[in-house]
């Protein structure tokens, strides 16, 4: 690494956990926190803003969730650096992510240093997948059923989650910025894709599949 420090900014809807993990990151040489957002949107401006080397962004989030989020950065800049920091341990997440940009997938179940490496190897250029995904991702390639990941674009899996956590077909419209119309074309062609006929089908598929837990249904 250069003399000049690396940039990071952090997008976490928890304050403490963005204040744990900057912390932590600045006490390594070479790495400064410029910028933190607590959602989505906030981390595209911010993004724009401060351009900062690596983006350390978590995927459950209020409005835009961190896949979409990911995104639109690399929409907006295909340089952009994106380490995904997350408490989902599902192959599918990780293969979505990375499909949306991410340059790597660190669950927060990981020892410290274990985000720390995936920081340096991040802003080497390199892939950095913690163990755990490793493993998970080793998995999903031996199970019989299609993974909703292999079959779902980004934008896709997105509208997914967010029919996952029962909102509504106008809110995931005003969220990811499409007509009413378009969300319910995309609701219906989910379901062809992933082969079910009801919205209890597409509940029960995301729970065999780990996308969606009896906690997250508990929670709703």
């Amino acid at each position: 690494m250069s003399s000049a420090a690396r940039t990071i900014m952090l997008v976490d809807d928890h304050a403490v956990v963005r204040e744990g993990y900057r912390a932590m990151l600045q006490k390594q040489p070479g790495l400064r926190v410029v910028a933190e957002a607590s959602d989505g949107v906030e981390a595209y401006r911010l993004y724009k803003e401060t351009e900062p080397d690596l983006v350390i962004m978590d995927l459950s989030m209020p409005g835009i969730g961190g896949i979409e989020a990911i995104r639109r950065l690399r929409q907006w800049d295909k340089r952009a650096r994106i380490l995904v920091f997350t408490m989902h341990q599902n192959a599918a997440f990780a293969v979505q992510a990375i499909r949306a940009g991410a340059s790597g997938y660190v669950t927060k179940t990981s020892p410290p240093e274990t985000l720390v490496h995936a920081v340096m190897d991040a802003l080497s250029g390199k892939i950095a997948i913690s163990p755990d995904i490793d493993h998970e991702l080793a998995l999903s390639h031996l199970a019989g059923e299609r993974a909703a990941a292999d079959l779902l674009t980004a934008r896709e899996f997105e509208v997914l989650r967010m029919l996952l956590a029962e909102k509504t077909t106008d809110e995931i419209a005003e969220a990811l910025h499409l007509s009413p119309k378009t969300v319910a074309n995309l609701h219906s062609l989910i379901k062809d894709k992933l082969g079910v006929g009801t919205d209890i089908e597409l509940v029960r598929l995301a729970l065999r599949q780990g996308i969606l837990t009896q906690v997250d249904l508990r929670e709703q």
